[in-house]
């Protein structure tokens, strides 16, 4: 008997999704000493932080700003160690974005932070590169992974703020990845580790249970 795949899509969609812990959206969020919230960025209303969606694999994850370690490494020309202060020092940008999730909400928003090209100039990328893994606190073992190209081609930042407000810990703090065109699980959060490899065949959690490495807002939602 054959099964219908858009249906048999929908039922695995439902049925990882409801794993999920759902947490930040309706979160009222005190924000740093004189952070004032965004409402409207380049003429387009930004949606309020409160009421952005958001979920989490296993809660939110608490992380220590005077701690706190990204490491750059693997084929890279040298590995690198940038605390938060490091990565408020690179340049910051600021761009309006819109998150799409595969459940099919989406919100806009105005994010500022460090493009990845700056990291990686810090690192040094080995011609070979060809594939960027993140590693995070709820996922150590890789939590997604992007094409170098693509990174490049988009010049993918990080985001430490939404909407002029430093990411709270349920938004992944200390930095969110901004995955233009790319549905919600490319966004990683809570990331430790960036890891420049050629492993074209890494399926991270949400992509090794059924869902498209690509991620295109444009494309299927399954393999």
């Amino acid at each position: 008997m054959s099964i219908n795949r858009d249906k048999l899509g929908l039922f695995l969609s439902f049925f990882l999704i409801g794993s999920l812990v759902l947490v930040g959206c309706g979160e009222e969020y005190v924000p740093p000493a004189g952070e004032v919230e965004a409402t409207e960025f380049q003429g387009v209303e930004l949606t309020p932080m409160r009421l952005q969606g958001n979920n989490a694999l296993a809660g939110t994850q608490s992380i220590d700003r005077e701690s706190y370690v990204l490491t750059v490494n693997g084929l890279t020309d040298n590995a690198v160690t940038l605390s938060y202060q490091d990565l408020l020092d690179l340049p910051q940008q600021s761009r309006l974005i819109t998150l799409h999730c595969v459940e099919g909400w989406e919100f806009v928003a105005k994010v500022t932070g460090p493009t990845m090209a700056s990291i990686f100039a810090l690192a040094g990328v080995k011609a070979e590169a060809d594939t960027v893994i993140f590693y995070t606190t709820d996922v150590p073992e890789g939590y997604t992974s992007l094409e170098l190209a693509y990174i490049q081609s988009q010049d993918i930042m990080l985001a430490l703020k939404i909407n002029d407000l430093t990411l709270p810990p349920s938004r992944g703090f200390p930095f969110q990845v901004v995955a233009v065109g790319k549905y919600g699980y490319k966004w990683a959060k809570w990331v430790t580790r960036i890891e420049l490899s050629t492993d074209t065949a890494f399926r991270g959690y949400w992509e090794s249970r059924g869902f498209n490495n690509n991620a295109d807002i444009t494309g299927p939602r399954f393999d």
